[in-house]
């Protein structure tokens, strides 16, 4: 058990490390696991090997807090995950693609993948538009919902359909803004990453969004564990302040 727990911070400290290499945001939540890891599996080998016994209230309060806590997460995560399958329904009236960070023109993985996962769809329902969702940030030399707009068009889907938002900066906004575009009472689909799309359910139904979907496009296997760390965290605080 204690050699496990130094492992398990040790496999977080490298995929720290992996993450701050990579400029991730959020990082920082997987060496606070490694320290918490390793320091609980150094400190109880240390305690074991000197023979040394915690009083049974510290330990039954520790055990409770933790196992409160890793159940917490795992609810959370439970959530999350029940969602990551979405593929929305046929002939939406709208799709929203979510933005995500564009480097120069260029669009991000995460952002290029939410257009492919947009493109075939709006290839597959033809009577269905997309509201193209993001403003520009810095790095950015032209807005998300400019260069989703670019890459569609070179797609083969018509201009027509293609509805740009160019202002939103956050996932409530992207939603918000896009609302005022749309016609109401009509059927939505969300295309962002899987395991984006339970918190942008949630937040465009308590926006008033009656009729939506997830559509849900793909992450790469190595970023997926700390995008879905990070969104538990983002889950909590959205519930938190309100917003879900």
């Amino acid at each position: 058990m204690l050699t496990g727990l130094i492992i398990i911070g040790i496999l977080c400290l490298l995929y720290y490390i992996f993450n701050f290499l990579l400029g991730m945001d959020f990082a920082i939540v997987w060496l606070l696991g490694a320290i918490v890891c390793i320091g609980s599996g150094v400190g109880g080998k240390y305690l074991k090997h000197n023979h040394i016994v915690l009083p049974l209230p510290i330990k039954v309060i520790g055990g409770m807090v933790v196992t409160i806590g890793v159940l917490f997460f795992i609810l959370v995560q439970g959530f999350i995950i029940s969602q990551m399958r979405s593929v929305g329904e046929p002939n939406l009236d709208y799709i929203i693609v979510l933005g995500a960070q564009v480097r120069g023109d260029v669009p991000s993985r995460a952002l290029y993948s939410r257009i492919k996962k947009a493109g075939e769809y709006l290839e597959q329902n033809p009577r269905t538009k997309a509201v193209l969702s993001g403003g520009q940030g810095p790095g950015e030399n032209l807005s998300e919902a400019q260069v989703m707009f670019n890459y569609l068009v070179e797609w083969g889907i018509e201009e027509e359909r293609l509805i740009m938002e160019d202002k939103s900066t956050s996932t409530l906004e992207n939603l918000e803004f896009s609302a005022r575009l749309m016609e109401k009472g009509k059927h939505v689909g969300i295309v962002s990453q899987n395991f984006h799309i339970y918190r942008a359910i949630h937040l465009a139904k308590q926006q008033g969004y009656e009729n939506v979907w997830g559509i849900a496009s793909a992450t790469e296997p190595q970023y997926l564990p700390h995008y879905m760390v990070r969104e538990a965290f983002a889950v909590v605080k959205e519930k938190i302040v309100g917003n879900m």
